[in-house]
């Protein structure tokens, strides 16, 4: 690769995508953008197997979306008072980075559930026909943490991002005031990936999900790899400036997903398959 293209290539990673007159539009909102369209794609096309029409999901995702960002904005200011209290004309400017995965969730969640008594549907496969497609865009969204250098991990050398086989462009965008991090965000990417293609891999197979359980699958799967990951972070919200909040929340949803899936399993083995659909 010669200068001119190496240039090119670092220009092409300016958290500015492009300019509407006076506005600027970032990469960061580009890249979740996609992730949710794509998302949407995805569950439609499933929503067609198992009895959810099209209509629905757009209903659901014009509620639950916009909740969702607010969630885990509020999740992320609650936990970042101390600045944001003295910076309260940023509270607003998620397009900056911080906008906190569970906080997102837990929005998401209490969206559905209104949603689902109110049109007469299962939550639980609502939640299934979602779960898949959110992990995806969760892998996608890492990406405008990374055009953003944020969400990465310690510090690091060059030397041991090149023993990683990383593409030249992250370990240059993992170069921050001259000091290399660990691509965390990028670990979380791949994680996600992977529990996306597991999902997708198993999900159709007879008498293996019922209702409610790929949405734990996936609580058990993504908790476990965050619990980890998020131990390596530097930018992590803190309880009581000792405990991660993601790891204490991640602990909890392993642990919990894992007691509910088994218990439901025991107490309620009536439950219809996911298959069977609405």
């Amino acid at each position: 690769m010669d200068e001119s293209e190496l240039n090119f290539l670092l220009a092409a990673l300016n958290p500015i995508a492009f300019k509407l007159g006076p506005s600027e539009v970032r990469w960061y909102g580009v890249i979740i953008a996609s992730a949710v369209i794509l998302a949407i794609i995805l569950a439609i096309f499933e929503g067609k197997k198992i009895g959810i029409d099209e209509d629905t999901i757009y209903d659901m995702v014009l509620w639950a979306l916009p909740i969702s960002i607010v969630s885990a904005r509020l999740y992320y200011v609650v936990f970042e008072w101390s600045y944001y209290s003295q910076h309260l004309s940023e509270i607003y400017r998620i397009w900056d980075g911080g906008i906190a995965i569970y906080g997102g969730l837990i929005g998401a969640i209490i969206t559905v559930v209104v949603f689902s008594q109110r049109r007469h549907l299962s939550a639980w496969l609502l939640f299934d026909l979602t779960a898949p497609v959110v992990l995806l865009a969760q892998s996608i969204g890492r990406w405008g943490n990374f055009v953003n250098q944020e969400a990465h991990g310690g510090k690091t050398t060059l030397e041991v991002l090149q023993n990683l086989h990383l593409p030249g462009f992250i370990i240059n965008q993992m170069n921050i005031d001259g000091t290399y991090y660990q691509p965390t965000f990028l670990y979380e990417s791949l994680w996600s990936l992977v529990g996306f293609f597991i999902l997708i891999s198993l999900r159709h197979r007879l008498h293996l999900f019922k209702r409610g359980e790929i949405l734990f699958t996936y609580l058990i799967w993504y908790s476990f790899g965050r619990f980890f990951i998020e131990g390596m972070r530097t930018d992590s919200l803190m309880l009581f400036s000792t405990i991660r909040v993601s790891q204490l929340l991640s602990l909890v949803i392993f642990v919990g997903s894992i007691s509910w899936l088994l218990l439901r399993r025991y107490w309620e083995p009536q439950n219809q398959w996911y298959l069977d659909g609405q």
